[in-house]
């Protein structure tokens, strides 16, 4: 299993899912240990019922089916598929509507999705997902593609204070072309975790959304000097 994981950590992002079904038929045994570890490229889905694309993950999946964090609801349908309890889904909500300003604001466009969850000893689960694709002749790019994972884990309420654990990974992949260097293609993936106590007097959203911001800062500044 570690050779495996070593060898995954190597592969550019747009050869990951091809490795990893190689290794789930190899390692049939590790199956889940593989899918839960591995980070593949982000896909979309449609939510007809709004009309909004949402982003599909292991978060947000159920058997064959992925909810929507718009309506939601499993496509396709399924009955009794896992949702989250009214507090947390009043809080996705409200997450998927500040995080959709805040990928127009820092990235133009793109696609965001936000799936929240409850864990264990009244702690709960936040991933926040965002995938934008470019092309075009800016900066003699070619075609482009940013996927974004953050997962943070808040623990329970203590004292007016609650631990947040943030782990974060950036899947990038650009190709360029200009008359003098020719074709270019860069991909690659990296991560980061971080880890704060905050005081939640004015909200875990405020808090996770902060901790985000200084982290894409900072995995900004990690890809520049590639």
């Amino acid at each position: 299993m570690e050779a495996a994981m070593d060898l995954m950590r190597r592969m550019p992002p747009g050869s990951t899912e091809t490795a990893l079904n190689a290794l789930l038929s190899l390692l049939p045994d590790h199956s889940l240990d593989l899918l839960s570890q591995v980070d593949l490229r982000l896909q979309v889905c449609m939510d007809k019922e709004n009309n909004k694309e949402y982003i599909l993950c292991e978060y947000n999946r159920d058997t064959d089916s992925y909810r929507s964090p718009w309506s939601n609801i499993y496509e396709p349908p399924l009955e009794d598929g896992t949702v989250p309890s009214e507090e947390m889904r009043n809080l996705e909500v409200e997450a998927n509507e500040v995080f959709s300003v805040y990928r127009d604001q820092y990235y133009e466009g793109g696609i965001s999705s936000v799936y929240i969850w409850e864990d264990e000893d009244e702690s709960f689960i936040a991933c926040f997902l965002i995938k934008k694709d470019g092309q075009g002749k800016r900066s003699y790019m070619q075609i482009g593609s940013w996927d974004a994972i953050h997962v943070i884990q808040v623990g329970p309420e203590e004292e007016g204070a609650a631990h947040y654990c943030l782990n974060s990974t950036v899947m990038l992949s650009l190709t360029t072309d200009n008359k003098q260097s020719g074709t270019f293609n860069l991909s690659g993936s990296i991560r980061r975790q971080m880890s704060m106590t905050l005081a939640v007097a004015d909200g875990h959203l405020v808090n996770m959304g902060k901790m985000i911001e200084e982290m894409e800062g900072k995995l900004r500044n990690s890809l520049d000097q590639v």
